[in-house]
């Protein structure tokens, strides 16, 4: 064993296990960075999907007087509701165009510059919804929804990029459970400010509405100091001192020649490649498999469910005896459930490992279908049923919040190295929002035709991709992105070594 590393680990032989686990603690500096990319991120693609739930009535209210006001009449019942199914999907179809817009800003701004210059929209979004009702306009609630979600689908797309290489190794899953932790936290937010005693009262909804501007001068305020993401920095651009100093930063001195070392080897496997493009990962043999697992589980971790458990929670709130002026602080309930869950799962996230968790959340959410089914079915037959179905419910989330809530974008992360990563999370984005406008399209129909047993087509789509995970993907835990790229290949090539004897060669061709 070489001398310098006895020398750098002999005070740690010294003090015993106590000091090796505190080595694995993350620095200050790093968790700071985590918070200031989250709270600007994320955290506002959670405010936005849960904020404009409480305004409902008040805004609708605010389009039929401007209606009146322009035309002298009253706008249809089809009208208004045309209008405000538009301000809301427009977050939707905005979330669409920002996610295939992240992967190419942060190859051509980088991981940080593009979150900060990211903010621009949640401003301008803040600003117009702001001041729509004093200008008595709803167009500018459309447009504003719009930004809004250009704002998170950018989000989702970098900041899991940013979270993913400025951590260490054995540290990158639970950092990486940053986005779903604050995605939940920007919900229960969300929920919180839209109570009556706060923000919730008619008076109030275009101040609701705009504080979206928060969290969007916090990250400008806080994340300048941080670096860009080492990776980045030498791979893309070649900075070794930047790399070196930000590894410093974020990582601490003891540890930072190590993660230089890593970033150095990835380097060197990808000399003479070129940062892809979406279009060239569906022409590369060797992703395949990559490729198809983040496309599956970011259409399944729509189509999963857990839309449905929201839109029957309120159903099932008032089945359960609960007033119907007491269900918003229910709703809350869940939301809090849901970041104590993702809360829980960044703790697990390192000692279990990627796959437990994932596999483990489609599993008890498939178990949950069923008994939800059967509870929504005999309802009335027994009062303890409504309660029984309230417990599937907070079931369902905390099984969701377990494993694919937050597991998903680390995956997407982690299964591809620099060059294809940036596309990876534009191809994962888009199918993610074309997924979720898909089901907000399809679902009310999916409970007119079938009512409770909806809940049998999300069973298939739970055990379909629990099977998937159990024999298609590897553990990642405390692997670098060049071992699970490896790993990922070489067990595709043995699965279908005797009946793709061509594609085998491809398959584990290393980029």
């Amino acid at each position: 064993m070489p001398k310098e590393y006895m020398d750098e680990y002999e005070p740690l032989l010294k003090k015993g296990i106590k000091d090796k686990k505190r080595l694995k603690l993350p620095n200050i500096s790093l968790l700071l960075a985590v918070f200031a990319a989250c709270v600007g991120g994320t955290f506002q693609y959670g405010y936005n999907i849960s904020v404009i739930n409480a305004p409902t009535m008040y805004v609708q209210s605010f389009i039929n007087r401007t209606w009146m006001e322009r035309y002298q009449t009253n706008i249809s019942q089809e009208g208004l509701t045309l209008l405000w199914s538009t301000i809301v999907s427009m977050f939707t179809l905005g979330g669409l165009i920002g996610a295939s817009l992240g992967g190419t800003l942060s190859v051509k701004l980088g991981r940080r510059g593009t979150l900060l210059t990211n903010n621009a929209f949640s401003l301008m979004a803040a600003l117009l919804m702001g001041i729509s009702s004093t200008a008595g306009s709803f167009e500018l609630l459309i447009i504003g929804r719009l930004l809004s979600g250009i704002n998170a689908g950018i989000a989702l797309c970098v900041q899991p990029l940013y979270l993913g290489e400025i951590a260490p190794t054995a540290l990158r899953g639970a950092t990486g459970m940053g986005t779903s932790v604050f995605i939940t936290g920007g919900i229960l937010t969300g929920q919180v400010m839209g109570l009556k005693e706060i923000l919730g009262k008619e008076e109030y909804w275009p101040i609701l509405l705009s504080t979206t501007c928060i969290p969007a001068f916090m990250q400008l305020l806080i994340l300048p100091w941080f670096p860009e993401s080492p990776r980045f920095l030498l791979i893309d651009k070649g900075d070794e001192d930047g790399c070196k100093k930000a590894l410093r930063q974020l990582h601490g001195l003891a540890d930072s020649d190590g993660a230089f070392e890593d970033i150095e080897k990835e380097r060197n496997n990808l000399v003479g490649f070129q940062a892809k493009k979406p279009w060239e990962l569906f022409g590369d043999r060797s992703l395949r498999w990559q490729l198809l697992t983040i496309i599956l589980l970011n259409t399944a971790q729509q189509l999963n469910g857990i839309n449905a458990i929201y839109f029957y929670a309120d159903y099932v709130f008032r089945q359960s005896g609960i007033p119907i002026d007491k269900i918003p602080y229910a709703t809350v309930g869940t939301g809090a459930c849901e970041c104590l869950t993702a809360l829980t799962c960044g703790m697990l996230i390192e000692c279990l490992g990627r796959k437990v968790l994932i596999m483990g959340g489609y599993i008890l959410m498939s178990i949950c279908s069923v008994f939800f089914t059967l509870t929504l079915t005999f309802q009335d037959v027994s009062p303890v049923f409504p309660y029984l179905s309230m417990a599937c419910v907070f079931a369902f989330i905390l099984s969701f919040g377990l494993g694919p809530g937050g597991v998903t974008n680390i995956l997407t992360t982690e299964l591809f190295t620099q060059t294809a990563r940036p596309a990876a999370f534009i191809i994962a984005g888009s199918v993610n929002w074309l997924s979720f406008f898909f089901i907000s399209l399809v679902f009310p129909f999916i409970v007119i035709g079938l009512q409770q047993y909806c809940f049998l087509v999300f069973l298939g789509v739970c055990t379909s991709v629990a099977t998937y995970i159990f024999f298609f993907i590897p553990e990642t835990k405390n692997k670098t992105f060049v071992e699970i790229q490896n790993e990922f290949q070489s067990s595709k090539k043995n699965k279908f070594s005797s009946s793709d004897g061509a594609g085998t060669i491809l398959l584990s061709t290393s980029i």
